[in-house]
């Protein structure tokens, strides 16, 4: 009796969620950042009876329920080059031109994969209700909205940017949001807005004029018949819902579209699990100094390192009276000091959750950044590449850590800093704070998405949330038509009152040369 009643409720309460939709998950970004910030997101959705296919290229380990698995290994394929090139140091068109290519060309393989090409794209083989994709500038897949008619869902798992904000029509005053980029500007100078406004519009030209055009060929390519009736750029703009990878305590409080929600911190574990043995027993054994995590995540390896280098690092840590756990990818490290631990691969979050780890030495991906203001410990940020810095940036300002050029810090340089950060006791403080503040939320992120997944479901892709400026082109977004209006009229009339100077000075001057002859013939 219990158990129908208990049904009969579930009948009238949530007729939503009654019945399990077929959702197409596209991540094609080659880091495991990428993907493993969504995995429990898309967990979550299959345990509630959605069936999901994961294109990506991290396919699981072990099978999942309801989540089947089309892996594009070939998206591994140049990795190495594009770590390489973005953390070498370029001009603003350069890295934008590699970054834009780079990611046609993923678009291509995923198109190009047997596997997609079998069970997505081959006529009548699969049916999808809903599209979640990774937002990195991966337009011409979008296409598969239309193609199988379905609303579509962004991941902006680094946060959003000017090129994410276009697609929702949101507000983004370059002005004093930081956009990621290789560079980090302060905007609170005129100097730093200028600098920041220039790489911005480079990097905006770059897209529009050279790269858009190659994703609307693309989509036409793969999707003819549809591309006839439904353009690339009105499926860019009809995105049912972004998650955004942020908080209004993680960085720089910002305006959102309705159909944009912060979802920041949505892969973290509740509740961190006990640390396997030889870890433990290596943190347990630092006594009252207490132990250091390091890791430069899965995209830098600390191994392909320079030895100049890695002996900064390792002469570092071997003066310190803290133990070190060391993200390290070899089995060995030569002239490794007694108090370092090195292993390939750390439960990272329970890590961080432990209590006598004292601070995170960090590349500043987002990922981990948030993972450590959750778990409320300081920060010394090494920023290689893309949204780092801005994240390091916005760290350092908030007092949770300080930060350092990798390249060209020295061990006595390296060695203070950690230093401060574990004697001052305000980055302590400023970090449990922001922990806080960033931990009283009303629903944990992970829960948020689901419920606002399922209210894009409930309301047939709710259309109602997106903002009219989404359809607006960048010169009447930005009213630069009737700042034009004014302009070309204050121009005429300028030229007007010019013209009528002009004429008068001319009356005058005439008038001052014919009384001058008058005089000459009176004489």
């Amino acid at each position: 009796m219990l158990v129908f009643s208990s049904f009969t409720l579930l009948v009238i309460f949530l007729p939503g969620f009654l019945e399990g939709v077929r959702i197409l998950a596209l991540f094609p970004i080659p880091s495991h950042s990428h993907y493993y910030h969504a995995l429990p997101y898309l967990k979550n959705l299959a345990s509630l009876g959605h069936e999901i296919t994961s294109v990506s290229p991290f396919p699981s380990k072990e099978p999942m329920n309801n989540i089947k698995d089309v892996p594009v290994p070939e998206l591994f394929d140049n990795i190495d080059d594009m770590i390489k090139h973005l953390s070498t140091p370029l001009n603003s068109w350069d890295y934008s031109e590699y970054i834009n290519n780079y990611n046609l060309n993923l678009v291509k393989l995923v198109l190009n994969n047997d596997g997609v090409r079998r069970e997505v794209l081959k006529p009548g083989k699969a049916q999808f209700d809903l599209i979640i994709v990774d937002l990195w500038r991966l337009d011409a897949l979008y296409g598969l909205a239309a193609y199988f008619d379905a609303p579509i869902i962004g991941i902006a798992s680094y946060g959003t940017e000017l090129k994410i904000d276009e697609l929702v029509g949101n507000t983004s005053p370059i002005s004093y949001l930081h956009s990621p980029s290789f560079t980090s500007y302060d905007l609170e100078t005129y100097g730093g807005r200028l600098g920041h406004f220039v790489q911005q519009s480079i990097f905006w030209i770059n897209w529009r004029w050279r790269h858009e055009p190659n994703h609307e060929a693309l989509y036409r390519k793969y999707f003819p018949k549809i591309a006839d009736k439904q353009p690339l750029s009105e499926i860019t703009r009809n995105f049912a819902l972004v998650l955004v990878n942020q908080h209004f305590t993680l960085a720089q409080p910002r305006p959102y579209a309705p159909n944009m929600i912060e979802v920041g911190g949505m892969h973290i574990n509740q509740q961190p699990q006990a640390l396997p043995k030889d870890f433990e027993d290596f943190i347990q054994d630092a006594g009252e100094h207490g132990a250091i995590y390091f890791s430069l995540g899965t995209n830098v390896r600390a191994k392909n390192l320079t030895e100049d280098r890695k002996k900064v690092l390792i002469e570092t840590f071997a003066s310190l009276p803290q133990r070190v756990l060391w993200k390290f990818e070899d089995e060995n490290l030569p002239d490794k000091p007694p108090n370092v631990f090195i292993s390939k691969w750390f439960p990272q979050q329970d890590i961080l959750a432990h209590p006598k780890v004292k601070l995170f030495i960090t590349h500043g991906g987002l990922q981990s950044t948030v993972e450590c203001i959750h778990h409320g410990k300081p920060m010394l940020g090494l920023p290689f590449f893309f949204d780092q810095f801005r994240n390091m940036e916005h760290i350092k300002k908030q007092g949770q850590g300080l930060v350092l050029n990798y390249k060209n810090m020295t061990s006595e340089e390296f060695r203070s800093t950690i230093i401060q950060l574990l004697t001052e006791k305000s980055f302590d403080i400023a970090a449990r704070t922001a922990a806080a503040r960033y931990r009283d939320q009303p629903m944990n992120p992970l829960e948020t998405a689901v419920w606002w997944t399922h209210y894009v479901l409930r309301h047939k892709g709710a259309s109602h949330m997106r903002v009219a400026g989404r359809e607006l082109n960048f010169f009447i977004f930005h009213s630069l038509d009737v700042l034009g209006t004014f302009l070309v009229a204050f121009l005429v009339i300028l030229a007007a009152l010019v013209l009528c100077v002009v004429t008068i000075c001319r009356m005058i001057l005439r008038r001052g040369v014919d009384k001058g002859k008058q005089k000459q013939k009176v004489q």
